[in-house]
C-alpha cells in the first residue's frame, strides 16, 4: 500500500459541483484499496439525500465512506469540528492500511484538511452576529459582503455574496480577533504526502450534467424531501437548510414564488457556485492534476497516482 515513510498518503479529489467526483472516487478507492472521507459539506446532515446528491446506499458499500450523515440539520458542523473530525478518520484509515481518499467541492474543507489551517478559535458570538444580520437587513447582503471586500478582499474572493452565514463568520473572526479571516488560515506544509487530482469537464458539458441532475433530483422527490424536513419541525431558517436548492423550494413551499421559478432560481445559483469553485481550484494551480471526467480513462489516471516518488514501495506497517 502508499506509505511514505515521513508522511503518510492522501488523494485529494476536487473539482466543480456535478463533475463525476463521486463515481470517480468510488472506483479509484476500490482499485487502489481506498475509504472515502468526504468534504461536501452539505452531505453532513441526515434526511438532507437528494438534494445533496449524496451518494446512495449502494455506493457506500462499495467503498466506505466518512463524515456522511453525521449530523441532523439543526446541528451545525463548523470548519473546526470539520477538520478534527476528518483528520481522526484520515488516521483510522491510514491504521487500517487503507487509502483515504478526500473529495469534495467545498474548497475551506478541503484546504483545511490538506494544509492544517489553524481555525480562528473564535466562539460564536449571538450579540455581534444579531448586530451583522441587522446591517445586512439594512444593506442587504450585498452590502454586507462589500463590506467584508473592504476589510479582507482575500476572504471576500472565496465566499459567495449570497453566503450571509460565512459573510457574518469571516466579519465576526475579524471584529473579534482585529485580524483578518484570511490571515488565519495560512498555507502550511501538508501533514500529508498529498496527490491531488482535479476533474473538468468543458463549461456548456458542465452545465447540462447540472441541469439533469437536478431534474432528476426533482423526480426522485426532492420537493417531498423538503417537506419532511420541515414537517419533522426543522426551522427554515437554519445554516443546513440555506444549501443550494433547498432554500429556493422552500421559499416556494412558503408561497413567495412557484416551483417552476425556484427551479430556474436553484439552476441559475448552481452555475454560479460552479465559476466560484474554481476560486478554490484553479486549472493552473500546480498542484492538482487535471483529468477530463469521462474521457481520460482510469489507468492512465492510477498510473499517474501510483507513478509518483515510490509510493508502491514501502511497507505499509513499518512506521506504525
Amino acid at each position: 500500500m502508499w506509505f511514505d515513510k515521513v508522511k503518510k498518503p492522501l488523494v485529494v479529489i476536487v473539482g466543480p459541483t456535478a463533475v463525476g467526483k463521486t463515481e470517480a472516487a468510488i472506483v479509484l478507492a476500490e482499485r487502489l484499496g481506498g475509504e472515502i472521507v468526504s468534504a461536501d459539506s452539505r452531505l453532513f446532515y441526515r434526511g438532507m439525500d437528494i438534494g445533496t446528491a449524496k451518494p446512495s446506499a449502494e455506493d457506500r458499500l462499495r467503498v466506505r465512506h466518512h463524515l456522511i450523515d453525521v449530523a441532523n440539520p439543526d446541528e451545525t458542523w463548523s470548519l473546526g469540528i470539520f477538520q478534527k473530525e476528518a483528520q481522526a478518520a484520515i488516521a483510522d484509515i491510514h491504521q487500517r492500511g487503507k487509502l483515504p481518499f478526500l473529495v469534495g467541492g467545498t474548497g475551506q474543507y478541503v484546504h483545511a484538511v490538506v494544509q492544517e489551517w489553524s481555525v480562528p478559535p473564535v466562539t460564536p458570538n449571538s450579540n455581534l452576529r444579531a448586530v451583522l444580520e441587522a446591517w445586512a437587513e439594512e444593506t442587504g447582503k450585498q452590502g454586507l459582503y462589500e463590506r467584508l471586500a473592504m476589510l479582507d478582499p482575500v476572504a471576500a474572493s472565496r465566499i459567495d455574496y449570497r453566503n450571509l452565514r460565512r459573510t457574518i463568520r469571516a466579519l465576526e473572526v475579524i471584529f473579534t480577533t482585529g485580524s483578518r479571516f484570511s490571515a488565519q488560515s495560512q498555507m502550511k506544509p501538508s501533514p500529508y504526502s498529498v496527490r491531488s487530482l482535479g476533474l473538468t469537464r468543458p463549461r456548456e458539458d458542465l452545465y447540462r450534467r447540472i441541469d439533469a441532475r437536478i431534474d432528476l433530483m426533482l423526480a426522485n422527490g426532492w420537493v417531498d424531501e423538503v417537506r419532511s424536513l420541515l414537517a419533522a419541525g426543522y426551522s427554515p431558517d437554519l445554516p443546513a437548510l440555506s444549501a443550494i436548492g433547498y432554500r429556493e423550494i422552500i421559499a416556494s413551499l412558503e408561497g413567495k414564488y412557484s416551483l417552476e421559478e425556484a427551479i430556474i432560481r436553484i439552476r441559475r445559483i448552481t452555475r454560479n457556485f460552479v465559476r466560484h469553485q474554481a476560486n478554490w481550484f484553479k486549472e493552473s494551480d500546480p498542484g492538482i492534476r487535471w483529468f477530463q471526467a469521462g474521457i481520460t480513462p482510469m489507468d492512465e489516471i492510477v498510473l499517474k497516482l501510483t507513478a509518483d516518488q515510490g509510493w508502491l514501495d514501502v511497507n505499509p506497517h513499518e512506521d506504525q
